[in-house]
């Protein structure tokens, strides 16, 4: 069974950090561009961050450029997002989600939400005083 896990989110201080973790079993993210999510209160998700297959070429949403950054562990199947300087409109649900591409297909590129193969069930952050 194919799986998405995220973990690290939690309640932050303005100007504080997290890092979240998306962890995937049943597959193996080296062959998936990942991407992370962000789901504000009352809005439509958006993507924010993402990283390809093998060369770990990473893409921002220009509202996060310089304070997350998205890395990946492809020995512990992991895909991790640094946030850092934490402000209260970052407060959202965080997903991650999967989308294969075999090696010969050429370069990856971010696609539409809905070609991503595979989700992570969300975790929250909250960022208040």
């Amino acid at each position: 069974q194919v799986q998405l896990v995220e973990s690290g989110g939690g309640s932050v201080q303005p100007g504080g950090s997290l890092r979240l973790s998306c962890e995937g079993s049943g597959l193996s993210l080296s062959t998936y561009g990942v991407g992370w999510f962000q789901q504000l209160p009352g809005k439509e998700r958006a993507g924010i961050a993402s990283i390809s297959p093998r060369d770990g070429s990473t893409s921002y949403a220009y509202y996060v450029k310089g304070r997350f950054t998205i890395s990946r562990d492809d020995t512990n199947n992991k895909v991790y997002l640094q946030m850092n300087n934490l402000k209260p409109d970052d407060t959202a649900i965080y997903y991650c989600a999967a989308d294969y591409f075999k090696e010969d297909w050429g370069e990856w590129t971010p696609p539409d939400q809905h070609e991503y193969d595979y989700w992570g069930q969300g975790t929250q952050v909250t960022v208040s005083s």
